[in-house]
């Protein structure tokens, strides 16, 4: 009897897919750019960086769920930018996305372990070389535990959620019952002007929006998750819903015990606000909870990612080897691997505030708006009539996505806006030369035959 090739296994449960989906979303983000949106916004009115962040996942998680639900494969954006678009600007923006993410990936994944190892110095006053040493050895680690079967990794991420909501719940908690600038914090109308509001909150909510990043991360799992049709939509609103209520209770709670003024300046701002309530032996733990955090968010970073390079391979529109899955384990170990090596490379390299702003301005154009404008060429080719999921409201929320992501991508500045477009026109050449390279492959290959 012939052997099959192994396959993905559907072996993701409801919970384990928001699990996967909201380690993903809180990590060391919240914590690293909360003074960071208090700076910009020059106030207490920094909230509303946070709530236009969830407006925003909320829109675009409709956009997600639709398409998630009519094409759950492994991929996510890159199944659905092939489908939408056609068979010519279909393979060139699928092709883009999996571009994109050679880079983003491991810029995602760098990011998280570089802000780790910065907020370990509230423990240790580790040097710039220890710090380095730690965000590397971090990127290892997680190529260590993710190479294992799906099953196995969805239990893995059930246990680091419980670690999560007991972080946040921990700091709301901490903020209700010893608050001490009761609604002073709260935004005073007369403090700012339209125009300068405006401004900063589109720089802030390129922040926020960072710390939202991960709602659908399902969708990369799309071939692994069980009964996909349902559980992909509910994990995805779960996860907006469940995060944007704690985000915004999060800071609630350390600024009704850090004055706004303070929190701004702090580098280790949850740390601070467990300190001033509890003690140092608290913050320490705090520290420690909050460095779990991110070790679950860049778990889910890369095991999402692992999927998108393996996707386009298997579809024959990527480098063969990418297409290889474990003999016995079932999972894209080739991708992992890759997207590993430069995460690490990554973490040795760049800082944490330039990854950022790289990071979101990378993935607008392409995934997100390319998206959006996808799903309305999906519904005019083909009907709602077998969508498991319809967005309510539509177009509405898809023209509202598309208006605000243009907004964060000019937000993002000038310098990273060019940098994007740039990473995208390299790509569209590599693309090109690809295609001609194998016409001409084809056309040999048919000469040598035919003689």
């Amino acid at each position: 009897m012939e052997n099959k090739p192994p396959q993905l296994d559907r072996s993701l449960s409801l919970l384990q897919a928001t699990s996967v989906n909201m380690i993903d979303m809180v990590g060391i983000g919240p914590f690293i750019v909360l003074p960071l949106v208090i700076k910009i916004m020059g106030g207490p009115q920094f909230i509303f960086a946070w709530i236009a962040g969830a407006l925003l996942s909320i829109i675009d998680g409709m956009i997600w769920s639709e398409l998630g639900a009519a094409y759950p494969k492994a991929g996510g954006s890159y199944n659905f930018l092939k489908e939408a678009f056609g068979k010519k600007w279909g393979r060139l923006l699928s092709f883009l996305f999996v571009w994109q993410t050679l880079l983003l990936a491991p810029l995602v994944a760098a990011s998280g372990a570089i802000g780790f190892s910065q907020y370990c110095t509230y423990i240790y006053p580790f040097s710039a070389i220890q710090q380095k040493i730690i965000s590397g050895g971090l990127i290892i680690l997680l190529v260590f535990l993710l190479y294992r079967k799906i099953n196995t990794i969805g239990k893995i991420s059930t246990v680091l959620w419980v670690a999560v909501m007991i972080t946040l719940c921990w700091i709301i908690y901490g903020g209700i019952t010893h608050h001490t600038i009761s609604n002073k914090w709260l935004p005073d109308a007369n403090s700012f002007s339209a125009q300068l509001f405006f401004v900063a909150l589109g720089q802030a909510t390129v922040k926020t929006i960072y710390s939202y990043l991960g709602y659908y991360n399902v969708c990369h799992l799309g071939g692994e998750i069980r009964n996909p049709e349902k559980n992909i939509p509910r994990s995805i609103f779960i996860s907006v819903i469940g995060i944007s209520i704690l985000y915004l209770a999060m800071n609630v709670s350390v600024v009704s015990v850090v004055p706004w003024q303070e929190a701004q300046n702090s580098s280790f701002i949850v740390s601070t606000f467990i300190e001033k309530i509890y003690g140092n032996t608290a913050a320490t733990i705090a520290t420690v909870l909050v460095l779990i955090v991110a070790f679950a968010s860049l778990f889910a970073v890369l095991l999402g990612y692992s999927r998108i390079p393996y996707a386009a391979a298997a579809d024959g529109r990527f480098f063969p080897v990418f297409a290889k899955l474990h003999p016995t384990k079932h999972f894209p170990y080739v991708s992992l691997l890759f997207l590993g090596s430069l995460a690490f490379v990554f973490s040795l390299l760049f800082k944490l505030s330039l990854v950022i702003n790289a990071i979101l301005a990378m993935r607008i154009l392409v995934q997100f708006i390319g998206q959006a404008i996808g799903v309305v060429f999906l519904r005019k080719r083909n009907g709602t009539k077998n969508l498991p999921f319809k967005m309510i409201l539509y177009p509405l929320p898809v023209i509202i996505a598309i208006i605000i992501w243009l907004f964060i991508f000019m937000s993002t500045g000038k310098e990273m806006a060019l940098y994007a477009t740039g990473i995208i026109a390299a790509g569209v050449v590599v693309y090109y030369l690809l295609n001609r390279f194998n016409k001409f492959e084809k056309t040999q290959t048919q000469n040598l035959s035919n003689p």
